[in-house]
Order: C-alpha cells, then sequence, then structure tokens
C-alpha cells in the first residue's frame, strides 16, 4: 500500500560478465577431449567419432571467438 518507512531497498551488487578468457579456455579443453575422443572412437571403429569431431569443431569456433572478442574490447 505505500511506503510504511521502513528500511530503504538495499542495492542489489551487479553481477560482472564472466571473463572471456576463461570460456575460451573451456571451451579450448572441450576442443582437445573431442578430438580425443574422437581418435579412440575410430581407433576403435565406430562411426561415433563423427560426432565428436563435430563437436570438436563447434568448441574451436567458441574459442576463436571468446578470444577475438577478449582482443576487440581491449
Amino acid at each position: 500500500m505505500g511506503d510504511t518507512g521502513g528500511a530503504p531497498p538495499r542495492s542489489v551488487p551487479r553481477k560482472e560478465p564472466t571473463d572471456m578468457p576463461r570460456l575460451a579456455l573451456y571451451s579450448l579443453a572441450v576442443c582437445v577431449l573431442a578430438v580425443v575422443a574422437a581418435v579412440l572412437s575410430f581407433v576403435q571403429g565406430s562411426w561415433l567419432g563423427i560426432l565428436w569431431v563435430l563437436m570438436a569443431g563447434l568448441s574451436s569456433n567458441m574459442c576463436w571467438y571468446y578470444l577475438k572478442r577478449r582482443r576487440v574490447t581491449r
């Protein structure tokens, strides 16, 4: 019904965006692990390795994106 004279609302601290180099490192780690998984799948004769290759491509693109975005913002 309005202000009752209570304590003023607390300001919520702003959450900083996630650091881009950390995301680039995470995506690089996923890329390396996906390449290893693809090699192991193909060595075992499984065609599932194709999915791992696609995952490696996606994560490498993410890594380049975050690194390039960081260079632009500097």
